[in-house]
């Protein structure tokens, strides 16, 4: 395949302004492009601020399998199945269930732990080169358990990361106290916690614009906003987007960096990719005394706490089947609730703002979809709640991929 010297990217978030770099970096004039008004405004803006490197477990498990009849029916308020009956979703349910295996639950963990990794070396190597500030802070990571089975799991898959050379250890409850006192005021049973002391936090969004800025100045990418693209051609020996007005755009290559959309807009040019969009949510509180400086998650509650500064985050909820972004403010309520029933005094409630809703691009093994189908077209899409984590790692690993001999 022939090496590209003009690009076109689809999608201004952390992935896709991370593939920017990598290839600005390569000689090729990028020319990004987004519906919305600015940079990292879609899942990039209000995801959980945590670059979880050593957290990357697959989401379809053995474990999960068991579960998924409860799910269907309503039982769980962090994880909601809403049905559908359109043929993608279908494809991706049976992929997803193919994928709820131990075998397979393991194989997909470490791949993507693997990405974590290079995209944990690729922000070093990034950061070592420009100074560029977005509140990163080495916070460390504790992972809630509230039952002794579910902690023995936790121990598990810990282990098969510590054997990977991962740095992750079980802690009783007293011991993670004494790291983390806000733990104290856990309103639930705590019988355990995994505790990764060197992983960061920091804002997404903020670190989107600024790399944008760095590559504008330095490699003279441009950026289109407000460009909603309707359709690609990558049939001939270029590839050609055009967008909702009519305007048509040329380059070498484009690529689609959209996140829970790309699915969507690649079935237009015949090419079928299995992501699908799994909605989150989150708010911003102000810290309070009791505030972890550690990152927190809750397990069964499936929510993460990010302090930043002397706000905090909380994030959380699993939503399948509802592709709508708009803020549905039952499930705000439910991720409040469930917030304020783990960890009570780690924000004050009465004062929450920023209410958001954002769509995860799953896939159904959980690790992105890095390919090039075609001379003219290639794809970094489908990181699920992991985007940041793994965008500066699926970046590089894309330019190589187009840079291929």
């Amino acid at each position: 395949m022939s090496k590209p010297r003009t690009a076109l990217i689809i999608g201004a978030g952390v992935v896709g302004i991370a593939s920017a770099y990598a290839l600005a970096r390569r000689g090729v004039a990028v020319t990004v492009l987004d519906a919305m008004p600015g940079p990292a405004m879609g899942a990039s803006f209000g995801n959980g601020r945590q670059l979880s490197y050593g957290y990357t477990d697959a989401l379809a498990s053995g474990d999960l399998l068991g579960k998924i009849p409860r799910l269907a029916l309503g039982g769980d308020p962090a994880f909601k199945i809403y049905p559908t009956l359109d043929l993608a979703s279908i494809r991706w349910k049976l992929q997803f269930l193919r994928n709820c295996t131990e075998r397979k639950f393991r194989k997909n963990s470490l791949k993507g732990l693997e990405l974590a990794r290079r995209s944990r070396d690729a922000m070093a190597d990034l950061l070592a080169e420009h100074e560029i500030e977005f509140g990163r802070r080495t916070a460390g990571k504790m992972l809630l358990f509230g039952n002794e089975k579910s902690f023995a799991r936790g121990r598990e898959i810990m282990e098969m990361k510590v054997r990977n050379q991962e740095r992750q250890m079980a802690l009783s409850p007293d011991v993670a106290k004494e790291i983390e006192p806000a733990l104290n005021t856990v309103a639930s049973p705590l019988v355990g916690v995994i505790y990764a002391p060197t992983e960061e936090t920091g804002n997404a969004a903020q670190f989107a614009e600024k790399l944008g800025d760095i590559i504008s100045r330095e490699y003279g990418t441009s950026f289109r906003f407000n460009a909603s693209v309707s359709t690609i051609r990558s049939d001939s020996g270029s590839a050609s987007v055009t967008l909702d007005t009519g305007e048509e755009l040329r380059a070498d290559i484009a690529i689609v960096c959209s996140g829970a959309t790309a699915g969507q807009l690649l079935r237009k040019t015949k090419i079928h990719i299995p992501i699908y969009p799994m909605k989150g949510y989150s708010f911003i509180a102000p810290a309070t005394a009791a505030s972890p400086e550690v990152s927190i998650t809750d397990v069964a509650r499936k929510l993460v706490f990010t302090r930043i500064g002397d706000e905090m985050l909380i994030a959380g909820l699993a939503d399948l089947g509802d592709d709508s972004p708009v803020v549905r403010p039952d499930r705000m309520a439910d991720l409040l609730e469930s917030a304020q029933a783990s960890l009570p005094d780690a924000a004050d409630y009465s004062m929450t703002r920023n209410h958001w809703s954002g769509l995860r691009p799953m896939t159904p093994n959980s690790l992105p979809i890095i390919s090039r189908p075609s001379d003219t077209l290639a794809i970094n899409a489908g990181h699920g709640m992991l985007g940041w984590t793994l965008a500066m790692g699926s970046g590089a690993q894309l330019a190589e991929l187009i840079f291929a001999n």
